[in-house]
Formats: C-alpha cells, structure tokens, sequence
C-alpha cells in the first residue's frame, strides 16, 4: 500500500526467529512475487511501456545481481554489522517518501547516464538488502520520468522485480534460504500487488507510513545494540 512492504516483512520474519541474513535472502525470495500481482493490478498504467520496462529492468538486473553478489561474497558476520545501519536509512527515506515523490523531472533526464547510475545504485542495494528500496526508486524514477504517478510506480513495480530475480536466483543457489517461510509470504506478496493500490486510496497512507518508520527506527536500535556490543 505505501511501496514499503519490504519494511515490513524483514522484522516479521526476525520476530519468528529467523537470523537476519536468513530473513533477509527469505524476503527477497518471495519479494518477487509482488510482480505478477503488480502486473495484473497496473495494466492500463503499464499500456505502451514495454520498451521502457524492457530497458530499465536490464539496468536493474544488473544491479541486483551485483548487490546479491556482494551479500554472498562479504566476510561472515559483515551483514549482521552493517544491517542496524540499512534499516535505520530506509526508515528516514520511508518517512521522507512524500517528499522524495514531489520530486520534479528534468527535462531530457530519461535518457541521462546519471538517471542510469542512480537507478543501478538502488539496484544495487536492492539485491544486497532491499527493504525501501522500492521507494528509492519510485524517487529516481519520479525525479526523472514525465509521467503521472501512478503510471511510475507500476513501472517501479516491474522493474524492481527484475533486481530482485535475478538476486533470488542467485540465492536459490548460495544462500541460507528459509524455504517454510517462502510460500505464506509469496502469497502475501501476490496479494498485496495487486490489492494494495486499491486499498491505499481508501486508507490514511501517512499514518501508516509513520508507524512503518517509528518501529524501524526501533528495530535499526535494538539489533545495532545487540552487533556493536
């Protein structure tokens, strides 16, 4: 409902047990059934955006990868360290988001290489950690595309996912994936693709938004208490 699902389910799936490197490739697993649901709820915002969608997710898939990469190729224990940071970071940009949506395009920036790199630097991020990192692109995206709203974030939706296939795939392969837990967060993930957007017109998005950030903020504390003593 407010791009931050991702927010969401990694301290859930923390809060059953699971380690944070664990809940971390777990979320990501199932992030990626966002898409269809997304596709299905978007399609006459996604009408004419194929080659659009085409480039900007190979720009992604890239990133995700290099991201994914990263989290497998780092020293034990380095993710534990540097998570309390990441999520205290998209808690501030989930409270920011307004602000990062009012953004205005530059003229000719679609086709800029800076648009580009920004787009693979939050690519990167997805594949490595991933939560907020919807809305840090639906920022990028908004601050460089003219096109209403809504239409950005159904190309965010799509274009997000491929970042986070391709860095499943890789973790399908290499990491400590909590299959019992996949399957109930997929479906949620599905679901809420395609329902959230409705039910976000219906719902005060902004105080969700902050609750979302306030227990981020807390959790960021409570696990930078428990890898920095």
């Amino acid at each position: 409902m407010a791009s931050v699902a991702s927010v969401v389910s990694y301290p859930a799936l923390l809060a059953l047990g699971l380690p944070p490197l664990a809940a971390n490739v777990t979320n990501t697993m199932a992030l990626v059934f966002c898409v269809p649901g997304a596709m299905l709820g978007s399609r006459p915002e996604l009408s004419g955006q194929r080659a659009r969608v085409l480039r900007f997710g190979a720009v992604m898939a890239a990133g995700g990868a290099l991201g994914a990469c990263a989290l497998l190729l780092a020293p034990p224990g380095a993710f534990a360290l540097v998570v309390p940071v990441l999520i205290g970071v998209a808690a501030v940009v989930v409270l920011l988001q307004p602000r990062l949506r009012a953004l205005s395009p530059r003229p000719g920036a679609e086709q800029s290489l800076a648009r580009l790199t920004v787009m693979f630097t939050v690519a990167v991020y997805i594949g490595y950690f991933g939560a907020a990192g919807g809305v840090l692109l639906l920022a990028a995206l908004a601050a460089t595309l003219s096109e209403s709203l809504i239409r950005i974030n159904a190309i965010k939706n799509v274009v997000a996912g491929a970042a986070n296939l391709v860095a499943a795939l890789l973790f399908t392969l290499y990491a400590p994936v909590d299959w019992a837990f996949v399957p109930p967060l997929a479906a949620g993930f599905l679901l809420g693709g395609y329902a959230g957007p409705r039910l976000a017109r219906h719902l005060p998005a902004a105080a969700l938004r902050v609750v979302v950030a306030l227990a981020g903020l807390v959790l960021a504390v409570k696990l930078g208490a428990s890898a920095y003593r």
